[in-house]
């Protein structure tokens, strides 16, 4: 059972943002949360890959930043609710078992970085936060997506860790993969999502840090949770 002061403290709206590189349990561990407390999750980064598996259906060059641009105008992503299950819906299909392959994550990393991209998924991520209590997670929810955010987390852990854990969930999927060869592509994920122009991973002045390098997924929930819970009792 949560705490008396989380009810109490539901009834004012909060939105929390999760910043953090890839594999670093972002998405895992901020949906645990939301479901602990009742909020809305909203998971950016699988707004994005949307987008990114549309590229690549549509056969857009991945590097015309004015393809993309154009390209988007056409797509359409909606985030809806299904058994308590939020779903990413791409032109009205559910694509939520599409978009979790290293092509789109890849791809999704790139049409990031496109202005027109940035402009149409934050407008549907702020709308989303605005008259909802939420849990964001993404690379630039603090810095840009929600600024006002009342509690600011950044995620991280290791090269070492994040390539162990996804060459982990790589064979547990029976995909044949190299440790090594993985650890080299984060470390060129964390470069190019770090150094981008366009709304650059960073870990703002205000955010505190979670470092899930040697956590459990239920630590790290506690963790924040135990932030959230900080946060509830400097308002009584």
């Amino acid at each position: 059972m949560l705490p008396e002061a989380l009810y109490k403290w539901r009834m004012d709206m909060i939105n929390i943002a999760v910043d953090g590189p890839a594999g670093a349990g972002k998405s895992t561990i901020a949906k645990m949360v939301a479901k602990d407390l009742d909020y809305i999750y909203v998971d950016t980064g699988a707004m994005f890959r949307a987008i990114g598996l549309y590229m690549i259906r549509k056969g857009v060059d991945l590097s015309d930043e004015q393809g993309i641009s154009l390209a988007v105008e056409e797509a359409d992503v909606d985030l809806r609710y299904i058994d308590g299950v939020q779903c990413v819906f791409l032109n009205g299909s559910n694509v939520n078992d599409m978009i979790r392959t290293d092509e789109v994550s890849d791809a999704a990393s790139k049409v990031a970085v496109v202005p027109a991209v940035r402009s149409k998924m934050l407008k549907l991520q702020r709308n989303i936060a605005s008259g909802n209590n939420v849990i964001m997670d993404g690379r630039d929810i603090g810095s840009k997506v929600l600024p006002d955010a009342d509690l600011k987390i950044y995620l991280t852990a290791s090269v070492e860790e994040r390539a162990r854990r996804r060459y982990k969930e790589n064979i547990e999927k029976g995909l044949k993969c190299d440790l090594e060869t993985i650890k080299a592509e984060i470390k060129e994920r964390d470069h190019r999502d770090m150094t981008r122009q366009e709304a650059p991973l960073v870990r703002v002045d205000d955010a505190r840090l979670v470092d899930s390098s040697d956590m459990t997924i239920e630590e790290a929930v506690r963790t924040i949770e135990d932030m959230i819970d900080e946060v509830v009792g400097s308002r009584q």
